[in-house]
């Protein structure tokens, strides 16, 4: 079964953009699109998509008001998208599935649609449904004759290294037969994150944050590597630390 998409977008060469990238992907469907968020809400009730692009922001309704006039049950998958990076808060309240940054490049597309198509099962079935998603426990790490299991609450940061990932854990590595793409859908969120295309990082490992002028960042962490976050994983990395460092009422 397709995945059913609309496009929202008030800029028709954005919406060229994603339609283009879409069409290479034959487990989507485009369904329809739309250039206001007047026309967008009324689009998205009478099509029932399963996957919505948008804007954020729209003159008139934007992208988060169209979303947010939809109850939930009846809410698509969101992947929004943006020239600007503070609506991170308001992703998060609306349950969307990723928050693209202008202009988005073709790794960052990619992985937006591979996590709809893991989510897409699930999809109406609440949030207690994603606890269902298999959850990587520790790693099975071939060493000659031996299988050794590395634990993932003893992993600090991963690193991509083609078709393998690098495990960094307790002052050791560990090559494991994944691909970093694969493992970034596995791994619990509230605990590791992506920051750039090759790397992957236990939030609490994170001792500072350093921003740069092109809204990537350095980010230091407590084993003393530095490592780089690019620009497109800062607002989803911005609200996870925040969550992580917000204590309970």
């Amino acid at each position: 079964m397709n995945i059913r998409v609309v496009i929202v977008d008030d800029e028709p060469l954005a919406r060229l953009a994603v339609k283009v990238r879409l069409a290479r992907r034959s487990a989507f469907e485009l369904v329809g699109e739309f250039g206001d968020g007047a026309s967008a809400y009324e689009g998205i009730v009478a099509l029932k998509p399963d996957l919505v692009f948008v804007d954020v922001e729209m003159p008139g309704k934007t992208g988060l008001d169209v979303l947010a006039a939809l109850p939930p049950a009846q809410r698509p998958m969101a992947i929004l998208l943006t020239a600007y990076d503070g609506f991170a808060l308001q992703a998060f309240e609306l349950a969307a599935l990723d928050y693209l940054l202008k202009p988005v490049d073709d790794e960052r597309f990619d992985e937006a649609l591979d996590r709809a198509q893991q989510a897409f099962p699930y999809r109406g079935q609440g949030r207690a449904a994603a606890s269902a998603l298999p959850a990587v426990r520790s790693f099975s790490v071939r060493i000659g004759s031996r299988t050794v299991l590395v634990p993932v609450a003893e992993v600090e940061r991963i690193e991509a290294d083609g078709d393998y990932a690098t495990l960094h854990a307790n002052g050791k590595t560990w090559l494991v037969r994944e691909r970093l793409h694969n493992l970034a859908m596995r791994l619990d969120p509230r605990q590791f994150h992506r920051v750039h295309r090759s790397s992957i990082v236990r939030l609490d490992m994170i001792a500072e944050l350093c921003s740069l002028t092109n809204r990537d960042a350095l980010l230091r962490l407590r084993d003393g590597s530095v490592l780089r976050a690019s620009r497109s994983y800062m607002p989803a990395l911005a609200e996870a630390l925040q969550h992580l460092n917000r204590k309970p009422e």
